[in-house]
């Protein structure tokens, strides 16, 4: 509307006045009519000062003169003269001096998004009724730009000698408008630049229109292509199609999973939904594993545009790559049906992890900690329980000799666990090299640490100041005694944090709104350790309230190094299993321990651990695999021999894998899935003839779904590239003046046009506008 309005004052286009030289081409006659109107507003301003004094001389000012009357008289001279001005302006030919492109002389690239995001059915209008088989984004592609004989493209083929392109990934010459198939999986707007930039490099070239619903499912920033094509000063006309906001729909935004996860392990996975049109209404969230589900969350949709969280639980018990859609139903009405879905990779592995669990005496926490886990076959815990001054008993081993001489010595031995929980026992108890293998067993291996609460734990154990303490996510503070010199018993209400409600080791019933109704019927637990205050970075999920109403901390964790560290204060969680008030039946305890055991052992690595650098690509794109290699000590090695074999659909390979030298013990290879599929990929590694370990990674080679995603016009990028590259943003509503802004872009062969600007309707307007103004205001003043 604004640029109509403009064409209709100014009569031409914005690009004539912005890419023009504004000039005047007077005449000697023009000088003549200038130098009588110069005359003329002097002899009107001395006609008007003669014409006050006189009025002056005939009679007083009344004592309360109006306005008009005492101002009538400067505001006639201003528009009289005014007047004379512009009319002056006019005669001295003021002109636009612009380069067109000579017509036929220069090249213009077209570029057309190929990509399946243009199968959506929003439409400009003039593209089809929605539902037709004339309205997606693609079709009005065509129509604009697919033949030479209508639409835009017969305008712009009038002007320019042009070349069509059309891309997704890549930019790819075309013949016929046939070509365009709206198959592509993936949209590189940074590519399609580059490509036809260097492509027509050293045509006279007048610019590049890109036609696109501005989408790019790449990571690839577009600031280099758009330097490129300001260093070419070539600029780019970018044309949106679609609608930047659809009126119904939901999307599955985003799907927060671990990439490997343990038999029999009940996740918790974090989705992001997001919708439009559907304020207040409830949908469920259903996870599919093999077409069953496996998982449902109802979901209470907000006000429009704003997402909503979500989390639902998954029990993993099928072992091997599994691929979780976490899907909402299609809903009446909704613009995007595909983007109701998104798929995520999970490696569930079935395997025994080892934690190594020492006790300091002999105490019911123990017994009932083993208890819980006895039939979880994938943890095995080992317990190394002191009866008396360097005296032990070792319960669950499986060699006479394993630890044998107590806690271990080295740190190979202390690192075959993957797990260590410290209960109950002091850290005079360690040498200060096994304080320190301690620490390094989390920072370094990247271990998981739990110690548990009793008088030998914590700051009442004597570890404040010792690297343990480093380790540990709560601030360990000086020791209270009481004048018994025992330490003080805290006996507290258990309840989960915020941060807490939500995490995996608080779900200690079937939901998490169970869960959460379920705390408060738990029986108190009793505490020795009064930790309040946590470190920096740590997050408290289990608090504990006393018979005073005092708060300190029950549960805590913190990431350190390569691992994590968990601080649970309270000594008898026993309790949850034995109080009256807990019927036999009841597997709180045993859902607490189980949970807390396998969250300690997540995401520890191996000797050798390898994963792509994405666990989706399309088929035929490279897929990276890194692979990080260490000893038994987890120190990195350069030197080591490792090798991968890819097994999918198309059989078996082996793939070279070479140190990167850019970081210690870091490996890399590279490999190109062709067909579709799941491909299980093989790592193992060696140093001097010794295996030292060998690791499974999966990656999915499917078409890729993003382009239905975010699939709005993104009219901000769009409008982006215009404006770097010195071209201009378009819509179906102004689209009909592309062939005219590109043709004044000065680059090429050009020719140099002077455009009369005297004769402009605003001129002759504003003359019209000065006259009856000049008037209105004689009327007023009654001076006509």
């Amino acid at each position: 509307m604004l640029e109509t309005l403009f064409r209709f004052l100014f009569e031409y286009r914005p690009v004539v006045f912005q890419q023009g030289e504004f000039r005047f081409a007077p005449t000697t006659g023009s000088y003549v009519a200038l130098a009588l109107a110069i005359a003329a507003s002097v002899l009107i301003v001395i006609s008007y000062r003669a014409r006050l004094k006189a009025a002056a001389l005939r009679a007083p000012a009344p004592a309360r003169a109006s306005f008009f009357t005492r101002h009538a008289s400067p505001l006639l001279l201003g528009l009289r003269l005014g007047l004379i001005a512009l009319v002056a302006l006019c005669l001295l030919r003021p002109v636009m001096v612009v380069k067109a492109a000579a017509a036929q002389q220069n090249f213009l690239a077209l570029l057309i998004d190929d990509s399946r995001s243009m199968r959506i059915d929003d439409a400009p209008p003039g593209a089809g009724q929605p539902g037709s088989e004339e309205s997606t984004r693609g079709d009005y592609a065509r129509q604009q730009f697919g033949d030479t004989e209508s639409g835009v493209l017969k305008a712009l083929s009038d002007r320019f000698v042009v070349r069509t392109f059309r891309f997704s990934s890549s930019p790819a010459r075309m013949a016929s408008p046939t070509e365009l198939k709206f198959e592509g999986a993936q949209t590189k707007l940074g590519a399609a630049l580059d490509g036809v930039r260097q492509e027509l490099a050293g045509l006279p070239l007048a610019g590049v229109v890109l036609v696109s619903d501005g989408a790019d499912t790449t990571d690839a920033a577009l600031t280099d292509a758009l330097l490129g094509m300001k260093a070419a000063a070539l600029p780019v006309f970018t044309v949106g199609i679609g609608q930047d906001h659809l009126e119904r729909d939901i999307q599955v935004d985003r799907v927060t999973t671990p990439r490997r996860a343990l038999k029999g392990t009940s996740l918790l996975v974090d989705a992001v939904v997001g919708h439009t049109g559907y304020a207040g209404e409830t949908v469920m969230l259903d996870v599919e594993d093999g077409g069953r589900i496996v998982g449902s969350q109802a979901v209470q949709l907000p006000a429009d545009g704003e997402p909503t969280s979500v989390r639902v639980r998954v029990m993993a018990t099928d072992a091997g790559a599994r691929v979780y859609k976490f899907r909402v139903s299609p809903r009446q009405g909704e613009a995007i049906a595909q983007n109701n879905s998104r798929d995520a990779m999970v490696d569930v592995v079935d395997r025994r992890e080892r934690i190594l669990h020492y006790e300091g005496e002999p105490r019911a926490e123990m017994k009932f900690l083993r208890q819980a886990v006895r039939d979880d076959k994938n943890l095995e815990v080992i317990t190394l329980q002191r009866t008396a001054e360097n005296k032990f008993t070792r319960i669950g081993v499986d060699d006479p000799e394993h630890l044998l001489g107590g806690f271990p010595r080295t740190r190979e031995e202390l690192f075959e666990y993957r797990g260590l929980i410290l209960s109950n026992i002091e850290a005079s108890a360690f040498s200060g090299d096994q304080l320190r293998m301690i620490a390094e067993f989390v920072e370094r291996r990247g271990g998981g640490l739990l110690m548990v609460g009793g008088p030998r734990a914590f700051a009442e154990g004597g570890y404040a100041g010792t690297p343990v303490a480093d380790v540990l996510p709560v601030a360990l503070g000086g020791v209270t005694r009481t004048a018994s010199g025992d330490f003080p018993v805290a006996h507290l209400a258990v309840r989960p944090t915020r941060a807490g409600e939500s995490h995996a080791v608080t779900q200690i019933a079937g939901n998490e709104a169970d869960s959460g109704a379920r705390w408060p019927e738990m029986p108190p637990l009793t505490s020795v350790n009064p930790i309040t205050t946590v470190k920096p970075g740590a997050t408290v999920l289990l608090s504990g309230t006393d018979d005073r109403r005092r708060q300190q901390v029950v549960l805590a964790s913190q990431r350190y190094g390569r691992g994590k560290a968990i601080a649970q204060t309270v000594q008898d969680s026993w309790l949850w299993q034995m109080h009256a008030v807990i019927s036999l039946e009841d597997q709180t305890h045993e859902n607490y321990w189980r949970q807390m055991l396998r969250w300690l052992v997540s995401e520890v690595p191996d000797t050798v651990d390898a994963h792509t650098v994405t666990d989706r690509v399309e088929p035929g794109e490279p897929v990276t695999l890194v692979a990080d290699v260490v000893d038994r000590a987890f120190v990195e090695l350069n030197d080591a021999t490792v090798s991968a074999f890819v097994d999918g659909p198309g059989g078996k390979e082996e793939i070279p894998v070479q140190w990167t030298g850019e970081r210690n013990g870091e490996y890399r290879a590279s490999f190109i899935p062709k067909a579709e599929g799941v491909y299980t990929v093989r790592v193992d590694a060696q140093r001097a003839g010794k295996t030292i370990g060998s690791t499974l990674t999966q990656v999915r080679a499917v078409p890729s779904d993003a382009e239905y995603f975010d699939a709005t016009m993104q009219a901000a990028r769009l409008e982006r590239i215009a404006s770097e590259t010195g071209g201009r943003f378009y819509t179906s509503a102004n689209l009909t003046g592309l062939p005219d802004d590109v043709q004044y872009t000065g680059r090429g062969v050009t020719t140099v046009e002077e455009r009369e600007l005297w004769h402009m309707p605003i001129v002759l307007m504003l003359m019209l506008a000065l006259m009856s103004g000049e008037w209105a205001l004689r009327r007023k003043a009654g001076l006509a």
